[in-house]
C-alpha cells in the first residue's frame, strides 16, 4: 500500500474545524444530515453525467445510501454509490475551502456562539466538517466513477489541523466515510436515534437510505430502508402535510428554520412541470448582492440538472427557493441553452406570476407580509425597474413609512395611502432622504403636516431610483416634496392666497435684489406658501434630477450635472420680514448667503464650502450681545 502523505488544510478549514469540534453542541445531530445530503447530491450528479456516458455507472444503476453501526468499535459508516472523487477532487473538496464567503461563515459562527448556527452550515456549502461535531477520526475511502479500481482514495483526519491521503484499491464508485464516534456523542450508535434523524431530516431524499438492522428472525444483519425514498413534489399534495413540506425545505435548503409560505403546484397545458416555491423565513447574508444566485433547483424528468437555475425567476425574487421538475425540456440541456429556449421563457413569465400571487395572498395574512417585508423588502423593490409587465402587481406589494405613523416601520402600501387622502388631493406625495430622522425632520413637510397631508417617507439607498419608474397607482401621480409644484396652489387656504399678488408686488423688488446677489448659485428666486416654521428652501424642478438622485449616481462613481436650485422664501416669516429692512450691503449679503447655505444643508446634508457657512454664523454670533 502507498505511502500516505501529510497535508495542512488551508487556515480556513482550521477555524472552521476548531469552531465545529467546540463550538457546535446545540444540534450535534446535523451532521448526519448533512452527510446523507452530500451523498444524495453525489448521486445526483452521477444520474447528469451518466445521460452522456453511461459507462459510469459501472453495470449498477440501482443507486442508495447506506449506514451501518458498531458499537462495539464506537464507528458509524455512511457509503453511498454515486459519482465519488478523484485524488485531485478529494484535496480540493477536504482539504480547502473554495467557495467564496468562508471568512463570513467563520465570523457569523463567531459572532453568534449562543444562537442555533445550523442553517449556516448547509448554505456556505462546509456540511462535511460537521462530521467532526461527534467524531475523533474521520476517515473517507472514495473513487470516482470511471476510473480504474486502483484509483481510490484514502483521506483520514483527526480534525486538527492535518490530514494523510494515498491511493487505495476500491472496487465500486462512491464514497464511504467512517466515524470514530466521540465518547460525548455515544446517543447515535443506537439504531432507533439514526431512524429518528433519517425520518426528521431526510425521510424525501429521492433514493433508498437503508440502515443495517439485526433480524430476529434470521438471526442475521439485514439492510431495511427507512425513508420513503419518494420525491415529495410528486405525491399529491393533498396528502402531503405541512410538517412534510417544512421538513423537506430544510433538507432542500439546510436551513434549519421552517419556511414562511410555499405553494406547490402541477401545471398542465402547453407546459408541463411541477413547481414547489418557498418563501423563506431566513435572510441570507449575501441576499443583497445582484450576484446571488436563485435557490431554484432544476429537474427534467425527475433527473436533477443544476443548482441555481437563475433563468427561471428575475432576479427581484432571488430570495425564493424551491424547485421546478420539467417534462418538455431536453435531459441534456445546459446553463447556455437554458438563456435562449422558449420553454424557460415561458415558464419563467408563470412562475413570476405565481410568485407575485404567493405575495398577494400573504399580504392577507395578519403581520406575516410586514416580517416578509422587513426581510426581502430592499429586494423586491428592485422589482418595478426590472419587470414592466409585473409593474403594477409589485407596486401593489411595495411598503413605505409615512407621516401617518410616528416610527420608521414601512407598512403603509400606496392603498392605505389613497384611502386616506384629503378633500381635494389629486397627487401621492413622497420624500426621499438618507434617513427617516433627516426625513421626519425636513422643512419639506411643513405644509402637509399642517393640512394633514400623509407623506410617504422613503429612505432605502434604493428608493430615488426606484420612483423613477413610478409615476402614478390607481390614476394619482407620484410627486416628490423637495421639487416644486404649481398644482399644491389647489390646497392652500382661499384666504391665504386672495392677497398673493400684493404680497408678490411687495417682495419682487427684494426678490430681484436676492436674484442679482446669488447670480448663478441658484436657478430662481421666488416665494412659497408651503413653509410655516421655515424662512426658506431649496427645490428643483419637476423635471430635473433630484438631490437624491445626484447623490445615488456619485455613490455609484457617475459624474452628474450640477443641480440648479430654485431658492423659496417664506413671506410671513420674521427672519424674511428682518433682512428686507437691513440696509449695509455686507450684512444683507451674509445674511442672504447664510439663509442659501442653512436651505441647501437642510437639502443635501452637506455643503461645498462649510467653512464660510461657519465664518458667516460666527459673524453673526459676534454681533449679539451674549
Amino acid at each position: 500500500m502507498p505511502k500516505p502523505e501529510i497535508k495542512q488544510f488551508q487556515s480556513e478549514v482550521k477555524q472552521l474545524l476548531h469552531l465545529m469540534i467546540h463550538s457546535l453542541y446545540s444540534n450535534k445531530e446535523i451532521f448526519l444530515r448533512e452527510l446523507i445530503s452530500n451523498a444524495s447530491d453525489a448521486a445526483d450528479k452521477l444520474r447528469f453525467q451518466a445521460l452522456s456516458n453511461d459507462k459510469l455507472y459501472e453495470n449498477n444503476t440501482s443507486l442508495k445510501i447506506q449506514i451501518k453501526i458498531n458499537k462495539t468499535d464506537k464507528t458509524i459508516i455512511i457509503s453511498d454509490n454515486g459519482i465519488g472523487m478523484s485524488y485531485h477532487e478529494v484535496i480540493e473538496n477536504l482539504g480547502t475551502i473554495a467557495k467564496s464567503g468562508t471568512k463570513e461563515f467563520i465570523e457569523s459562527i463567531k459572532n453568534n456562539q449562543n444562537k442555533d448556527n445550523t442553517q449556516l452550515i448547509g448554505q456556505f456549502g462546509v456540511g462535511f466538517y460537521s462530521a467532526f461535531i461527534v467524531s475523533d477520526e474521520v476517515i473517507v475511502k472514495t473513487r470516482a466513477a470511471g476510473l480504474n479500481i486502483n484509483k481510490g482514495v484514502l483521506w483520514c483526519s483527526q480534525g486538527e489541523g492535518e490530514y494523510s491521503i494515498s491511493y487505495c484499491e476500491k472496487k465500486t464508485r462512491g464514497t464511504h466515510i467512517t466515524l470514530k464516534i466521540r465518547d460525548n456523542a455515544s446517543e447515535f450508535l443506537d439504531t432507533w436515534r439514526i431512524k429518528n434523524i433519517i425520518s426528521k431530516y431526510s425521510d424525501h431524499i429521492s433514493l433508498p437510505i437503508e440502515l443495517e438492522v439485526y433480524d430476529d428472525k434470521t438471526k442475521k444483519n439485514v439492510w431495511e430502508q427507512i425513508n420513503k425514498a419518494q420525491a415529495i413534489w410528486l405525491r399529491n399534495k393533498t396528502e402531503i402535510s405541512d410538517n412534510e413540506y417544512k421538513e423537506f425545505y430544510k433538507q432542500l435548503t439546510y436551513d434549519s428554520t421552517d419556511p414562511m409560505y410555499w405553494s406547490h403546484n402541477h401545471v398542465e397545458g402547453k407546459q408541463e412541470y411541477i413547481s414547489l416555491l418557498y418563501i423563506p423565513t431566513n435572510v441570507p447574508w449575501d441576499i443583497r448582492n445582484r450576484d446571488y444566485k436563485n435557490g431554484l433547483k432544476l429537474y427534467v424528468q425527475r433527473v436533477f440538472i443544476m443548482e441555481d437555475a437563475e433563468q427561471l425567476l428575475p432576479k427581484y425574487l432571488r430570495f425564493v427557493r424551491g424547485l421546478i421538475d420539467s417534462n418538455d425540456l431536453p435531459l441534456n440541456i445546459s446553463r447556455e441553452i437554458l438563456q435562449n429556449n422558449n420553454i424557460i421563457r415561458n415558464m419563467k413569465i408563470l412562475l413570476t406570476k405565481k410568485v407575485l400571487n404567493m405575495l398577494l395572498k400573504i399580504t392577507k395574512i395578519d403581520n406575516l407580509y410586514n416580517t416578509f417585508w422587513k426581510k426581502f423588502g430592499l429586494v423586491l423593490k428592485e422589482g418595478p425597474a426590472e419587470d414592466i409587465n409585473n409593474k403594477d402587481t409589485i407596486i401593489k406589494l411595495l411598503r413605505f413609512a409615512s407621516t401617518n405613523n410616528n416610527n420608521d416601520e414601512q407598512i403603509v402600501s400606496l392603498q392605505d395611502y389613497i384611502n386616506r387622502m384629503v378633500t381635494g388631493q389629486k397627487k401621492i406625495y413622497f420624500l426621499t432622504a438618507d434617513n427617516y430622522i433627516t426625513a421626519k425632520s425636513s422643512p419639506h413637510l411643513e405644509f402637509f403636516i399642517k393640512k394633514g397631508i400623509e407623506v410617504l417617507l422613503l429612505t432605502d439607498h434604493i428608493d430615488e431610483w426606484m420612483m423613477s419608474y413610478i409615476t402614478e397607482f390607481m390614476g394619482k401621480p407620484l410627486q416628490s416634496i423637495s421639487k416644486k409644484d404649481e398644482s399644491l396652489n389647489e390646497l392652500i387656504d382661499q384666504d391665504n392666497t386672495k392677497d398673493i399678488n400684493q404680497i408678490e408686488k411687495e417682495f419682487e423688488p427684494f426678490l430681484k435684489k436676492i436674484q442679482k446677489l446669488l447670480g448663478n448659485k441658484v436657478k430662481k428666486v421666488c416665494l412659497t406658501n408651503r413653509l410655516v416654521h421655515t424662512p426658506a428652501i431649496v427645490t428643483t424642478d419637476v423635471n430635473e434630477m433630484s438631490t437624491q438622485m445626484a447623490k445615488l449616481f456619485a455613490a455609484a462613481g457617475q459624474s452628474t450635472p450640477e443641480i440648479k436650485y430654485n431658492f423659496e422664501l417664506n413671506p410671513k416669516h420674521d427672519l424674511i420680514k428682518k433682512i428686507m429692512k437691513i440696509i449695509d450691503d455686507n450684512i444683507f449679503n451674509k445674511l442672504i448667503n447664510l439663509l442659501l447655505d442653512e436651505a441647501i444643508l437642510a437639502e443635501k446634508g452637506t455643503l461645498e464650502n462649510p467653512n464660510q457657512f461657519i465664518n458667516n454664523i460666527n459673524y453673526f454670533l459676534s454681533l449679539s450681545n451674549l
